[in-house]
């Protein structure tokens, strides 16, 4: 680009380009109070954007964080139910086990009672018997 070529636009120095290249910066180029106005509703916008996107950010943060919350109180409350369960059943079986230990003590008793009768009566029997 030579410095012919800016005569269109009605300035030959060396500013021009300058000024060509930030014509989309207003501020930049020394904008009016319109072009702050603007500049100011644009950046409001901006902001009341970006408070809507976080409100919207922390809504949804803690919608997720009471599913977790309910999540884990519905696992505890499963865990509890499986412990108590688990305790009910072990109480059960720790009652039938000692029936079953009773009864065969019960048993060795009795065998053990058949036994001495058998032998106290094998020794009777042979006290009258006369020896041969």
């Amino acid at each position: 680009m030579s410095q012919g070529s800016l005569d269109s636009k009605g300035a030959s120095c060396g500013n021009k380009v300058i000024y060509d290249r930030f014509h989309d910066y207003p501020m930049l180029r020394g904008g009016t109070m319109r072009d702050q106005e603007e500049q100011s509703l644009k950046e409001a916008k901006r902001v009341e954007k970006r408070a809507a996107k976080e409100a919207e950010r922390l809504a949804k943060e803690q919608v997720r964080k009471k599913a977790y919350l309910a999540r884990e109180q519905a696992i505890e409350e499963a865990q509890k139910e499986r412990g108590a369960k688990h305790s009910e059943k072990r109480a059960s079986e720790e009652i039938d086990q000692l029936a079953r230990d009773q009864a065969r003590r019960e048993s060795y008793l009795a065998r053990e009672k058949a036994i001495a009768e058998a032998q106290e009566a094998r020794r009777l029997k042979a006290k009258k018997q006369p020896p041969e």
